[in-house]
């Protein structure tokens, strides 16, 4: 069976960033398996009783992680056992158990455990910048580079290797038309840069599962804020940017013409 392996940091990464092709890997009949490293246990708490939530965040986390799962059709869900370092600077950072400290050895190792298990087709996770630069993101990366590199040396590897990527013509584009709305960006996405366009290999339009990304999104309850573009009418903003989730080809082949329209192009 096909099957797509992807690689994040956070609970909500994965509807945030990849949730188009997940769904659309789902309603291929494509096995979907998704490795999460934290619980998500730092950050702002919405919509809750934050001083009563605090406590079992991770849990909180852990359970609107499963119902943005069940949304996206994910098969497999595994955590990588780490603590979310929360934000650069941030007391959590220092905490022994956070990703962002864990030897590079032992987290790409826990990655192969499953890669050997499952022996996916594609594999996924961010650029190297970690897409802001957040700290557990950029360990993502590495961590998912150090485990397809020590299987290579067993002689596995997956047909493609993809970098899920923001061009930076479409940060630009957000960012005119949250002006123009007079929408204020989350503070994350007001970090984000972008990657030069020419270095983007695939497009992939999601548009059709728009609102079921969306849904799997607002799963994430104790994340997004009320007044979120994401759940407000400022969403048309982020349709125009999030219709469409875009890749830059790591190892592996093209499957058609750039820039390829799947994941999956030219794979058996």
């Amino acid at each position: 069976m096909t099957t797509l392996l992807l690689v994040h940091a956070h609970p909500d990464d994965e509807c945030i960033a990849t949730g188009g092709v997940i769904l659309r890997a789902h309603h291929e009949g494509i096995r979907v398996v998704l490795l999460t490293a934290t619980r998500g246990e730092e950050g702002d708490i919405h919509n809750m009783d934050a001083a009563a939530v605090r406590p079992r965040l991770g849990e909180v986390r852990t359970e609107e992680l499963m119902r943005s799962c069940e949304i996206l059709g994910v098969d497999r869900q595994e955590f990588l056992g780490y603590r979310d370092s929360g934000m650069t600077g941030a007391p959590s950072n220092d905490d022994p158990r956070a990703f962002h400290v864990a030897p590079l050895d032992e987290a790409a190792e826990r990655v192969a455990t499953v890669l050997r298990e499952e022996r996916p087709d594609i594999v996924v996770t961010y650029t190297s910048d970690g897409t802001y630069w957040h700290h557990d993101h950029v360990k993502a990366h590495r961590t998912t580079v150090a485990a397809l590199d020590l299987l290579a040396t067993k002689g596995w590897s997956p047909a493609k290797f993809y970098l899920h990527s923001v061009p930076r013509s479409a940060v630009e584009r957000i960012e005119r038309r949250a002006r123009e709305a007079g929408v204020d960006l989350p503070t994350d996405v007001g970090q984000i840069v972008g990657i030069p366009d020419e270095e983007i290999t695939t497009d992939v339009d999601v548009s059709a599962f728009f609102e079921q990304k969306r849904a799997a999104f607002l799963a994430h309850r104790s994340q997004y804020e009320p007044d979120s573009p994401f759940s407000t009418i400022a969403a048309q903003i982020f349709e125009a940017t999030l219709g469409t989730e875009r890749f830059i080809l790591a190892r592996g082949a093209l499957g058609e013409p750039r820039p390829e329209r799947s994941l999956f192009a030219g794979l058996p």
